[in-house]
């Protein structure tokens, strides 16, 4: 096994791969930028190194300062958690050009995953199902409405390299869709420096699951259910739940069969989570991430599974050394994301930790940074900490998480945690029955 990893990434998910490093017996090296010097994964670590100025693209997106740091403490291997450098098929292959591991995919996949109309291609020949849409780029405008003529409006216009909800536009009638077709390929280029737009029909009420897997270096590949991703805000996930409440055990099954017989095919290693847009009992392919997911601990939770530990193992080079019917899904789990923001305008919320108690009890867990007297920095994305609880049954699991979220103390900042305590006392959300399009109608009709 290794016996030194360095993390490329900061906050909790640093902190979140230290503790499975510790766990296994491997020492930690972690990275920071002069604002997070007395960040929590820096003080817990066993080396800390300081690769540049508070800016992500001076520090944490600084590959020769990341690379450096591992040659010079040792590492044998970086692990880059989410964002970042974790889906950068670049990094991935210099860090292997310079005799390191990788924890994660291997870059031809990261490469071939991040190009959202490679990606759809590549599942469409594995046997995926897709949202109807266009055969690859759609290079001009004329092409677009023939293509939104073709599948009916409305659509939506995608950049190939987006995330996030970058570079993505709704034409709801072909009077609209030069317009969205202009906008999202300018998007595009400023966000990702690559204008390339497809085009996929505009689902009106469908769910966001997605369905997490690992693949080993010997072909196997296995799921371990699903999650049901779909309360966002514009396009960024709040809350997140394992399993769905809108699908069925043979839903699942019949999903789990088809995604792991395509990445058996496909030689896919390490961890990745496929993304599905859900209505009417159908089940549409959107992207894969080729990294861990930030909601990863509902699976977790779920499981009884430490994915990063099995991140770590496949790195390696062990087996799963064990089959799809020995992952046993057990009760539900839910996680709120909570953000360094105003609850109501969601504007950001930099600032000193005052006072910071964490909830527990049967079934509780946090992933967060945090700590009181710590600066929450206003250089990087404003999510703080992730609580993720377990119950036997999903109105257990709410009762749990709105008793963790009323313990839950933080002062100095804003936070959202008001916002998920309404979330979870709506009928609606209670009943389970809820796409894509709730959470931005609910903060709609909420707003003061």
């Amino acid at each position: 096994m290794f016996s030194k990893i360095l993390i490329a990434n900061r906050g909790e998910i640093a902190l979140r791969v230290q503790r499975a490093c510790r766990e296994m017996g491997i020492a930690t090296v972690a990275v920071h930028s002069t604002a997070d010097a007395d960040a929590m994964h820096v003080r817990l670590a066993d080396e800390s190194l300081c690769i540049g100025p508070p800016l992500a693209r001076d520090s944490y997106l600084n590959m020769p300062a990341l690379l450096s740091a591992a040659l010079i403490t040792g590492a044998e291997a970086i692990h880059p958690g989410y964002g970042f450098l974790s889906e950068n098929a670049d990094f991935a292959e210099m860090v292997e050009a310079h005799g390191l591991t990788f924890i994660g995919p291997s870059p031809t996949h990261i490469r071939m995953m991040g190009d959202k109309i490679t990606a759809k291609t590549t599942m469409a020949e594995l046997g995926v199902p897709l949202v109807p849409g266009s055969d690859g780029e759609v290079p001009d405008v004329e092409a677009a409405i023939e293509v939104a003529r073709q599948i009916g409006c409305p659509v939506l216009v995608k950049a190939a390299a987006g995330g996030g909800g970058r570079g993505m536009k709704v034409a709801r009638t072909l009077d609209e869709v030069a317009e969205a077709f202009s906008t999202a390929r300018a998007e595009a280029a400023a966000a990702f420096g690559n204008n390339a737009v497809y085009i996929e029909k505009y689902l009106d009420r469908p769910r966001h699951i997605e369905l997490q897997v690992l693949g080993d270096n010997y072909g196997k590949v296995v799921h371990f259910g699903e999650r049901d991703c779909s309360l966002q805000r514009r396009h960024q996930k709040l809350l997140e739940e394992a399993g769905s409440p809108g699908i069925t055990a043979a839903e699942r099954t019949a999903l789990g069969a088809i995604a792991t017989q395509a990445l058996e095919k496909f030689g896919y290693r390490n961890a990745g989570t496929l993304e599905f847009l859900y209505q009417e009992g159908q089940f549409a392919f959107i992207e894969m991430n080729t990294r861990l997911q930030v909601e990863h601990p509902v699976t977790e939770m779920v499981t009884g599974v430490d994915l990063v530990r099995e991140q770590i193992r496949i790195a390696f080079g062990e087996p799963l050394g064990y089959d799809q019917s020995d992952v046993k899904v057990s009760g539900h789990a839910i996680e709120c994301r909570i953000t360094a923001e105003d609850p109501e305008t969601f504007a950001p919320s930099p600032g000193t930790v005052t006072m910071f108690h964490a909830p527990g009890g049967l079934g509780v867990r946090l992933d967060s940074a945090l700590y009181a007297g710590y600066r929450v920095p206003s250089h990087y994305d404003s999510l703080v900490a992730k609580l993720i609880v377990h119950g036997r049954t999903r109105p257990e699991a709410i009762a749990r998480m709105r008793r963790a979220l009323e313990e839950f103390a933080i002062a100095g900042i804003k936070t959202t945690i008001p916002l998920h305590l309404r979330i979870l006392d709506d009928a609606g959300f209670q009943s389970g029955d809820y796409t894509i399009h709730w959470l931005e109608q609910f903060v709609a009709a909420h707003k003061v």
